[in-house]
């Protein structure tokens, strides 16, 4: 029967930040941004909490709910080296540790008994050790399955263990309420409301056949989670597999609306450097380039176009991205541009001699690029078209240059 470990590090921002000015203990804290910017709370303290402050609200909406908050822009490269050193305290126990994102992650601990002890004396062995080698608290949710694991480290929080013992998974799982399964979010909640399901346990009693009548796939996913079962999307793969994503997307919103067609092209060229270094990292090529632009009046417009080979360079994803740029803008202010890319593959495609030898050349070049972002920053280097739309890296949920995920070695032929 397997074990698995969900670590979840706690208020992992504001915690950060603490470490570096301890005088933030206990005062209520925003990350993300100042309070009149545009953009929204990356992480907030448990003191912010109790005021209604949570991650992903506007940060102009935070200040309105707690105006005495002290409000920080971040410091993501911080945040990267206390990963880090969560990481290597993770692998101490086990070798099969997958980061989700920079302040989480779940562990296979099958196995291990002979080594650590039963779960529940691992986890709590676990648990001091990041204490002592980061100063950073943590949550531990123990289970045999990663959805019930991440459930319980969040019943767990602050700084607890919980350990759901085996073949107990629906029963812990019956009394939460039904946005507590991962990926249930405001749409699903208030369309199960509508069918009388509020609890998980109301879900679990639901045919799978109905299920899959009223959401389709997602039916039979949400069916399964209601069990404890890791059913759909992150939960499908075991623990230490590499997800494969389906999309990789960067968005920039200004702080000001801007017509300034250098400073909206510099942006795209930042934008498209920061999608190409997560393409690299997964060690993926993208068939097509999609734009995203919003004006003032929040009119949204997006537009795609398929290359002719697939790529991951910088220079020739920022053309296309431009290209959609200048055919579609009309010239009104802009408020946000994104680029997303999509379409993968795991190898580069067909291409003429002459192309093939100029993408080597930049695929060796950009490689470099990226082990001086890995050492130190993601600041450190970039395309000259890029630096006079340098804007305050977000505090983003799967940034490059985790831990754990190294860029991997090119698919040869």
């Amino acid at each position: 029967m397997r074990t698995i470990f969900h670590v979840d590090m706690d208020a992992f921002f504001v915690s950060v930040e603490e470490l570096f000015d301890p005088s933030l203990k206990g005062k209520p804290v925003v990350v993300g941004g100042r309070p009149d910017a545009r953009g929204v709370v990356s992480a907030a303290s448990y003191a912010a909490r109790k005021f209604g402050v949570h991650s992903a609200m506007p940060l102009r909406t935070a200040y309105k709910l707690c105006p005495q908050a002290i409000f920080l822009d971040g410091h993501p490269h911080r945040y990267r080296e206390c990963s880090e050193k969560v990481h290597e305290t993770l692998l101490s126990f086990t070798p099969t540790v997958e980061m989700a994102s920079i302040d989480e992650a779940y562990l296979d601990m099958t196995g291990t008994e002979r080594l650590h002890g039963p779960p529940f004396l691992a986890a709590h062995k676990l648990h001091e050790r990041i204490r002592e080698r980061t100063n950073l608290n943590c949550s531990i949710g123990v289970s045999t399955a990663k959805l019930v694991s991440k459930v319980s480290s969040d019943q767990a929080k602050p700084n607890g263990v919980l350990w759901v013992l085996p073949g107990n998974e629906a029963r812990f799982l019956a009394p939460l309420e039904v946005r507590r399964i991962p990926g249930v979010g405001k749409v699903t909640e208030e369309n199960l409301r509508k069918l009388g399901i509020r609890k998980v346990g109301d879900l679990a009693r639901l045919d799978d056949g109905f299920l899959e009548e009223r959401f389709g796939k997602w039916g039979l996913a949400l069916a399964g989670k209601s069990r404890g079962q890791d059913a759909g999307g992150w939960f499908d793969s075991a623990v230490g597999g590499r997800a494969v994503p389906k999309s990789i997307s960067h968005e920039h919103t200004f702080g000001n609306d801007t017509a300034d067609a250098g400073t909206l092209h510099s942006t795209l060229s930042r934008l498209s450097e920061m999608v190409c270094r997560r393409l690299r990292e997964h060690g993926l090529w993208a068939r097509t380039v999609q734009l995203k632009l919003r004006y003032s009046d929040f009119s949204t417009f997006t537009r795609a176009h398929t290359l002719d080979h697939a790529s991951r360079i910088d220079t020739e994803v920022l053309a296309e991205a431009r290209n959609l740029f200048d055919r579609n803008w009309t010239g009104k202010p802009v408020r946000l541009l994104g680029v997303h890319v999509g379409n993968f593959t795991e190898a580069e495609g067909q291409m003429s001699l002459l192309d093939q030898g100029s993408s080597d050349r930049w695929s060796k070049a950009l490689d470099a690029a990226d082990r001086l972002r890995d050492k130190y920053g993601e600041s450190a280097v970039g395309l000259a078209g890029g630096l006079r739309g340098r804007f305050q890296e977000r505090v983003h949920e799967n940034p490059a240059g985790l831990p754990g995920k190294r860029p991997r070695k090119p698919a040869t032929s």
